[in-house]
């Protein structure tokens, strides 16, 4: 819309980047609310609330600002995969591991089958390489509006720890047939360069060895320490993960899940989590409302029947891939029903291999794959948080009258700062 309005409060230096972050988090706030009276996740506000005031209709934000602040997605990705680690016991993993692997490849390799299959049956033109390479990206899941969901509503249960675990190891699957992928789309058109295929697979056994040796470290760094500090000691070293893990163009979440999930086994110390719990939403508010802001509402007109296709068989490939595979594990009939739900969302880690895939095809293609993965990316995290809401509420493991709990709550909260000034006033005037 080209409406400018950051200009009124642009070039003012420190000032200008103080107001834009009060913009970010006072409308994700105030959108947060209304979204409440909805039943909605705040997550999907979020996302709402940077559309609204990024460049497609109100132009609050200076451009300058979106663009430099794209290190929120890996710091933010760093926090939530140190969050998942909790969700990786020993005890767990001895009662759920076989069973999470193979709904973890049933799902992924399910809806990047049938992406691949139905993309290429229906568009013969856009080429088979297209089509494997959309099929890939298709088997990836982002945890990060699912992990938000879940701590929102504080559930909690068997179902909880198979979906986090699940979503988790989603991006190992999904980087290894990426991988097998990026090989037969360039052998075919006689460009292929086994380091670009190679390299990634390295980079990340090098990151998730990081993540290992770093868990291990911790308790001796935080011995005998407050819990402030170590949350900062934690902090710090999220921070270093996730920025050695940008310049080599690699998701943080592999090694920080890694961390977190050695740590906790090393310890069973889960008191740095809830910390980590309560730091962190000033930053992941900003992560889903610059998400918001980076959407192009007009490469929707782009999108065309292959998005279509794409956001709709993808969800059908790992609802049915859930449900199939979690019947041959014998899982509970919850996980089978709803567990699908959950792994709707799509973003980091899909994106970044989404602007990989396009320099492998022709620019045309190239430009066509990369605006399906951006529209549905968004669309799959607007729709995500209220499909893994449902998924909890009806896998019982968070009430289904969650809204009505937190409003009593709150009211109750209300009351009491209103109650204790009086009672305090009385004491004082009984005291004179």
């Amino acid at each position: 819309m080209d409406l400018n309005l950051y200009e009124f409060y642009d070039g003012k230096g420190g000032s200008t980047i103080l107001i834009a972050l009060a913009i970010i988090l006072m409308s994700g706030f105030l959108l947060s609310r209304i979204t409440k009276l909805l039943k909605l996740p705040n997550v999907t506000a979020y996302i709402l609330a940077g559309v609204i005031i990024g460049p497609c209709v109100l132009d609050l934000i200076p451009h300058y600002i979106i663009d430099n602040m794209a290190f929120l997605s890996d710091l933010a990705l760093g926090f939530i995969a140190f969050g998942v680690g909790k969700f990786f016991k020993k005890e767990v993993l001895k009662q759920t591991g076989i069973k999470v692997i193979v709904i973890t490849l049933a799902e992924a390799l399910f809806a990047a089958f049938l992406v691949t299959f139905i993309t290429y049956l229906l568009f013969p033109n856009l080429g088979f390489d297209f089509a494997i390479l959309l099929g890939a990206i298709a088997s990836a899941t982002a945890p990060a509006s699912t992990m938000m969901t879940i701590n929102q509503y504080k559930a909690k249960g068997d179902f909880v720890n198979t979906l986090l675990q699940v979503v988790a190891l989603d991006d190992v699957i999904c980087l290894l047939a990426f991988s097998v992928a990026t090989a037969i789309a360039s052998s075919s058109q006689n460009q292929i360069d086994v380091l670009n295929i190679i390299l990634p697979i390295l980079y990340n056994l090098g990151f998730m060895l990081i993540g290992l040796i770093v868990g291990l470290l911790l308790p001796s760094l935080t011995k005998g320490r407050s819990k402030n500090s170590k949350l900062i000691v934690v902090v710090g070293l999220i921070c270093t993960i996730a920025g050695i893990a940008s310049i080599v163009d690699v998701s943080p979440l592999l090694s920080c899940m890694i961390f977190g999930a050695t740590y906790l086994n090393k310890t069973s110390d889960e008191e740095i989590f809830e910390a980590i719990n309560q730091f962190d939403p000033p930053i992941m508010l900003p992560f889903f409302v610059m998400s918001g802001m980076n959407m192009d509402i007009t490469a929707f007109k782009t999108i065309g029947i292959v998005g279509v296709v794409y956001f709709v068989i993808r969800l059908i490939g790992k609802y049915f891939g859930t449900y199939l595979s979690a019947k041959l594990c014998h899982s509970s009939n919850e996980t089978k029903k709803y567990l699908g739900f959950a792994l709707a969302p799509q973003a980091g880690v899909a994106i970044g291999l989404a602007f990989l895939a396009a320099r492998i095809l022709p620019q045309e293609l190239g430009d066509t794959f990369l605006t399906v993965i951006l529209c549905s990316s968004v669309l799959y995290e607007l729709l995500g948080p209220i499909l893994a809401k449902y998924a909890l509420i009806k896998s019982k493991s968070i009430n289904p009258n969650i809204n009505l709990i937190e409003e009593k709550n709150d009211t109750i909260v209300e009351k009491a700062n209103t109650i204790q000034p009086l009672k305090e006033l009385k004491i004082v005037k009984k005291e004179r």
